[in-house]
C-alpha cells in the first residue's frame, strides 16, 4: 500500500523551476508513495472572516491536506523568505483555530531557486511555520537547489544525473520518515 503524499508548490509561475522540480519528484519517487500537486493558486488570501462560511475552494483544499499521509513543499525564495502563496496555505490550512489540517502530518521540505545557495533562507523560514503548525519534519537530508535552469530541458525534464540521484535518496529517506508517523 502507498502513502499519499501532498505536493505544495511555492511558485505560480506557469515556468516555474519548482513546479518542474515537484514533478520530477512525482516521477522519482518509490513506489511506495504517490506525490500529488496540490493547487495553492486559487485560495483567497486568510481572513478570519472566511472561517464561518469559508468558500469551496478552501473546504476542497482543507480535505486535500487532511487525506494526505504526509506533505512535501517545494519552495523558491522570494526576499530571503517563503513566498505569500505558500504561507498562505500554511494559514489556510491551520485555521479555524483547534482544526489544523497539517496537525501531525510528516513533512519534508526541498528548496529551489536559479541562484547558488538554493534558497536556504526560505528552506529554513518554512520550517519555522511548520514548527508551529505541528508537522514534524524531516531535518536530514537537507535540499537546497541551486542553480535550476542548468538543471532541465527546455520540456521540463530534469537532466542532471547528480540531482537525479540526490532526490532520489532524500524521497528514500522521505519514505522512511513518514513510516515513523503513519499509522499502518
Amino acid at each position: 500500500m502507498y502513502k499519499n503524499v501532498a505536493v505544495f508548490v511555492g511558485s505560480l509561475r506557469r515556468d516555474s523551476w519548482n513546479r518542474k522540480l515537484a514533478k520530477a519528484l512525482i516521477v522519482l519517487a518509490p513506489e511506495s508513495l504517490k506525490l500529488e500537486i496540490v493547487e495553492i493558486g486559487n485560495l483567497p488570501f486568510y481572513n478570519q472572516d472566511l472561517e464561518e462560511n469559508p468558500p469551496k475552494e478552501v473546504n476542497e483544499f482543507r480535505q486535500r491536506v487532511k487525506s494526505a499521509d504526509a506533505v512535501l513543499f517545494v519552495t523558491p525564495e522570494y526576499n530571503r523568505s517563503v513566498p505569500a502563496v505558500l504561507k498562505n496555505a500554511i494559514d489556510m490550512g491551520s485555521r479555524p483555530y483547534g482544526q489544523n489540517t497539517w496537525n501531525g502530518k510528516p513533512g519534508a521540505v526541498i528548496s529551489c531557486t536559479t541562484g547558488a545557495l538554493g534558497a536556504f533562507g526560505a528552506n529554513h523560514h518554512l520550517r519555522q511555520s511548520l514548527v508551529f503548525v505541528n508537522v514534524p519534519t524531516m531535518g536530514q537530508p537537507e535540499a537546497y537547489i541551486g542553480n535550476a535552469a542548468s538543471l532541465f530541458d527546455d520540456k521540463g525534464n530534469l537532466i542532471n544525473d547528480s540531482t537525479r540521484d540526490y532526490l532520489k535518496k532524500f524521497l528514500q529517506a522521505f519514505e522512511q520518515w513518514i513510516e515513523r508517523f503513519v499509522v499502518k
